[in-house]
């Protein structure tokens, strides 16, 4: 849209008088501009809107309440980023949501793989699977209670299994 307004404006101001190359790269950069914070205020919003979804609270209140977890990530503080948009393990509908949440602590980090569904839309979100991967290989299932038995064995590197969608 943006694009063909520049158009139509050089279209109308060349008939009427020649554009000078100076304008129209102010213009290139003005549409750069705007269109690149469009790109950065989306993807700031996109991410806002997962950091307040149900399913994405409930699994970092389960890691939060993993003392196990907790202690092998060296939280507190327990940071949470920005998830990869583009990243296939991610994957959301109206009744089921699949995340894998980036965190960090004092002595390392890793992935949050955490798996969610519900009934049907009016229902509240029940999370399915938590599992924490820690960069040094050791998975650690978050939705064990207590941290008892929670480590899972396996290979460095794989992850955990999650619903087919």
């Amino acid at each position: 849209m943006v694009v063909a307004a520049v158009v139509c404006l050089v279209a109308t101001q060349s008939a009427v008088m020649p554009v000078s190359v100076k304008s129209l790269q102010q213009m290139a950069i003005f549409v750069t501009v705007f269109t690149g914070g469009g790109c950065s205020m989306m993807y700031y919003l996109m991410q806002k809107n997962f950091a307040r979804s149900e399913y994405y609270r409930l699994a970092l209140e389960c890691l939060n309440d993993h003392p196990v977890a907790m202690e092998s990530l060296g939280a507190p503080p327990l940071k949470a980023h920005n998830i990869r948009l583009t990243d296939r393990h991610n994957r959301i509908d109206h009744t089921r949501a699949q995340i894998k949440i980036p965190v960090t602590g004092s002595k390392t980090g890793g992935y949050l793989y955490t798996s969610s569904s519900k009934n049907n839309p009016l229902d509240r979100w029940q999370l399915q699977e938590a599992v924490l991967q820690l960069r040094d290989g050791r998975r650690i299932d978050v939705l064990a209670s207590g941290g008892e038995g929670s480590e899972l064995a396996g290979e460095e590197g794989t992850e955990p299994g999650f619903l087919a969608f």
